[in-house]
Parts: C-alpha cells; sequence; structure tokens
C-alpha cells in the first residue's frame, strides 16, 4: 500500500474522514438526530445574547456529542466485526461506549441551560 506524504496525506486523510461521516449518517439514526441538533441549536448559539466564549461553549458541546456518538459507532463497528455472537466483553463495550455518549449529552444539556436559563 503506498504511503502518501505532505499535501497528498491531508486530502486523502479527509477524503477517508467524509467517507467516514457519510457512512455513520447513513447507517445510524443518533448521529443523524445529531446533526439535527447541530442544525437546530446553532442558530440559537449564534443568536443569543453571551459572550463569544459562552457561544464557543455551546458550539462544543454539541460537536462533542457528534464526536463521541463517532467514537461509539466505531467501537460498535469493530465489536461487530468481530463477531454478532453474544459475548459479555462486546456488550461491555458497547454500554461504556453508550455510556460517554450519554455523559456527553448530559454536559451538553448542564451547559446549554447554564449559559441561556441560569
Amino acid at each position: 500500500m503506498e504511503k502518501h506524504t505532505g499535501l497528498k496525506r491531508i486530502v486523502y486523510a479527509s477524503w477517508y474522514s467524509l467517507k467516514g461521516i457519510k457512512a455513520a449518517f447513513e447507517s445510524e439514526a443518533a448521529v443523524r438526530q445529531e446533526f439535527l441538533a447541530i442544525i437546530v441549536l446553532s442558530p440559537i448559539a449564534l443568536l443569543s445574547d453571551t459572550t463569544v466564549v459562552e457561544k464557543l461553549l455551546l458550539f462544543i458541546t454539541l460537536f462533542l456529542v457528534l464526536i463521541v456518538e463517532l467514537l461509539n459507532t466505531a467501537v460498535e463497528t469493530v465489536v461487530d466485526r468481530v463477531s454478532f455472537d453474544m459475548h459479555e466483553l462486546s456488550g461491555k463495550a458497547k454500554d461504556i461506549g453508550s455510556a460517554a455518549v450519554f455523559v456527553s449529552i448530559f454536559l451538553a444539556i448542564a451547559t446549554w441551560t447554564s449559559i441561556l436559563l441560569l
């Protein structure tokens, strides 16, 4: 396999990243829901009467949820690739990934609530 360097490596890495986002979007309802949340909540963040740092925190938490969901999807995909058989460690890996998504959503809700409502 050819190793790309310099600008060519960046172009190929970007292409693979976009393929990954597309694959996750097409196969995971949660990813689609998080993209929808970003689309709906971004104007609220931009138009809110908040400081630049607060706006940044609102955006960071939105994208953090998406990032964690993408990583969780990757973990689930690898676990399913290895085996569809029920195994305690497979379930544990999926549960931990789900917990990471849950924590990121909680963080986003807490951040949005504290900045916009308190």
